[in-house]
């Protein structure tokens, strides 16, 4: 009886958490669908009397959502094979080969991460200019790259150096040079990993906000975060209209965690447990 009192108060609660999770959600989509004139007349607290999909037209197009996804997607998808494939390349050399002083090079790539982002952006932002990166989208793209590198080489060492060396062994017996046991041998053993970090990092890049402000200028080239900011000053007192384009903006990283669910959560403890 204890039992099932305890079981049902854990339930209980843990409703009644995802409720208050689930309700800010909630309240944004409702008001994403509710004309100006029935949030004016009820405020944005009320219940639904109405109910119009014009307010997405108007975030994306004449609030350049359309364009900012553009814009962000163009960032995060290079910028996530390019970490993720440069990461993979380190993280084999310095788990499968005996390489002097790997350790500290592994460890000086992780301090990058470790750095409070805030005393960076200065000198971010003034490297960007002294090589001509400013305002451009290949700038916010070395940035994730930069600062994402550290971190993702860590994790998949983590899972590399634990994976069987009679694999690699065998690989070299059969005539297998370094390229191929990386790419046929190891990379493939490593999937689940990449699928969680790249999962991971589509999510990080894709909302980051502070490195698109540091070196980006221009509102047309804007990722959706920082042109959601610029959405708010357009449609100042249509909220339902900034409603829509937030839950435009959500739209992307919900399809990427949905399609790796289950990365995502091994992915909380992968290269820590092997």
């Amino acid at each position: 009886m204890i039992r099932k009192l305890r079981t049902g108060g854990f339930h209980l609660g843990m409703s009644l958490v995802a409720l208050l999770w689930l309700g800010p959600i909630l309240w944004v989509v409702s008001m994403s669908v509710r004309s100006f004139d029935d949030i004016a007349a009820n405020g944005v607290g009320s219940l639904p009397r109405s109910f119009t999909l014009d307010t997405y037209r108007q975030a994306w197009t004449d609030g350049g959502q359309m364009r900012a996804l553009v814009n962000s997607l163009l960032v995060t998808v290079p910028s996530v094979l390019l970490s993720l494939a440069l990461a993979a390349v380190a993280a084999f050399a310095l788990a499968r080969f005996r390489i002097p002083g790997r350790r500290t090079i592994l460890l000086l790539m992780l301090a990058g991460n470790l750095l409070p982002p805030q005393i960076l952006l200065i000198p971010v932002n003034k490297f960007s200019e002294l090589i001509g990166l400013y305002d451009t989208l290949w700038a916010l793209i070395a940035v994730q790259v930069g600062f994402g590198l550290g971190f993702y080489t860590f994790v998949l060492h983590g899972f590399m150096r634990d994976l069987p060396g009679e694999i690699q062994e065998a690989a070299l017996i059969d005539g297998a040079g370094v390229g191929q046991i990386f790419a046929r041998v190891i990379l493939p053993l490593t999937r689940p990993a990449l699928a969680a970090l790249g999962a991971l990092s589509f999510t990080w890049i894709f909302n980051d906000l502070l490195w698109a402000i540091t070196v980006l200028r221009t509102d047309d080239r804007m990722p959706v975060t920082p042109a959601l900011l610029g959405l708010q000053g357009q449609f100042v007192s249509s909220w339902n209209v900034i409603a829509a384009g937030t839950v435009i903006a959500a739209v992307p990283t919900v399809l990427v965690f949905l399609r790796f669910q289950r990365h995502f959560v091994s992915g909380l403890a992968i290269g820590a447990v092997k």
